[in-house]
């Protein structure tokens, strides 16, 4: 199989093993500092103003990964090294990251604990442009909802392999931040090392103009709706994860955060692999995207209602399993319906960058809104109405999509 032809050949089980595996320490790079490890440094470092701190940190990050992620990309697409045009940065990208990581691990202020988070980010996803493009470069379309589920598990795993191994294995914010950067750059190797890159022969025409990054809407419309689901999907998942350790211990008033943010991690994967698996097959037999992705709106924005109306740790226990439920419908299917709208077999890399911008701006926008709404509109109660309406609004856009069904 050349660089730029429709895949036609089934993926084998080892080349999904390790591009699962590849994910999972991405994921696991990213979550354990977010969910855990930055929270614990920003109230170690600013006391009070924890939340301040830390939504400040993250949303610079952010930010960086918004330029960073289609850039990558498009530079992937262009890349004709012989060790193929998406493997130098996916190890490049996870050696970033672990640069990025030991940075945060030695910080002792707050501007330190800023820089190294922005590394991390641009490593991170620097990787994970180039490991998203491994669906349209190397899986059919008839397989493509299965291996996303796979990959919307890994997601998952990495959320909670990342809080397991910082809360229970090591302790230590930077034994933590060291073992997040070691178990990236291995799975990262692993993957790079055993599985083939196709080698692009010539560098495509062009440059690399900033007008390269934009997608017509007029064009390719159901790019720009399925985009905009995208956005709206994260946007939501954002205002209902980013701050979920500080409801647990302001809101719940649980008395171990922690352990219970574990507790609810674990009933969340459980339910993101039942729903990523079983979705993921029914859509690939069917050939049908759009009412799997419907209900998983309906079932995150249901989640989030119940944490709105009954913040409580029963509500808690039944929201987690929901979220994880809808979610992992979501991320099995939408990848896949994500893929058949591409508008060029060229820019692959690129354009999903475009469509992982759908899921970092959501990242700086949501501490920017959730501040004013945890001040004056509610506080916790009314960040996860936001959530479920920024989750039902996804579905709306998602219905303008007319190329898959």
């Amino acid at each position: 199989m050349t660089a730029l032809t429709e895949p036609r050949i089934p993926v084998r089980a080892g080349w999904t093993s390790l591009l699962f595996l590849a994910n999972l320490g991405l994921w696991l790079a990213f979550y354990a500092p977010i969910q855990v490890l930055l929270p614990r440094q920003a109230d170690l470092l600013a006391g009070v103003d924890k939340e301040v701190v830390f939504g400040a940190v993250t949303g610079i990050g952010a930010a960086v990964s918004v330029v960073v992620n289609p850039l990558a990309g498009m530079l992937s697409d262009r890349t004709t090294s012989r060790f193929g045009r998406r493997h130098p940065w996916t190890l490049g990208g996870a050696l970033v990251a672990a640069v990025g990581l030991a940075v945060l691990a030695a910080a002792g202020d707050v501007v330190t604990m800023t820089v190294g988070w922005c590394l991390v980010q641009a490593g991170l996803n620097a990787m994970l442009a180039s490991l998203a493009s491994a669906l349209p470069d190397r899986v059919p379309v008839a397989q493509r909802a299965r291996i996303g589920g796979l990959v919307g598990i890994s997601q998952m795993l990495g959320t909670v392999a990342g809080a397991l191994v910082v809360t229970v294995l090591i302790t230590r914010l930077a034994g933590g931040y060291l073992a997040c950067a070691a178990l990236v750059v291995l799975a990262a190797a692993a993957f790079v090392l055993r599985t083939p890159d196709a080698v692009l022969p010539t560098k495509p025409a062009g440059g690399l103009a900033v007008a390269r990054f934009w997608v017509s809407p007029r064009r390719y419309p159901d790019f720009a709706w399925g985009w905009g689901c995208h956005f709206m999907i994260n946007l939501g998942n954002a205002f209902g994860t980013l701050y979920l350790l500080f409801f647990l211990d302001d809101a719940v008033h649980h008395p171990d955060p922690e352990t219970g943010l574990l507790v609810l991690m674990g009933l969340y994967g459980a339910a993101l692999t039942v729903g990523g698996v079983v979705a993921g097959a029914l859509s690939d037999r069917t050939g049908r995207r759009k009412p799997y992705i419907l209900t998983s709106c309906a079932l995150m924005a249901l989640a989030a209602l119940l944490l709105a109306a009954w913040p409580t740790w029963t509500s808690a226990l039944c929201a987690a399993p929901l979220l994880g439920l809808g979610f992992g419908i979501y991320w099995a299917v939408a990848l896949a319906l994500l893929t058949q709208v591409l508008p060029s077999a060229a820019d692959r890399a690129k354009d999903l960058g475009v469509v992982n911008i759908a899921n970092a701006l959501p990242q700086v926008v949501a501490p920017a809104l959730a501040t004013p709404v945890l001040a004056h509109l509610g506080g916790y109660a009314g960040l996860f109405t936001a959530s479920a309406v920024a989750t039902l609004l996804a579905g709306v856009l998602l219905t303008r999509v007319r190329g898959v069904a």
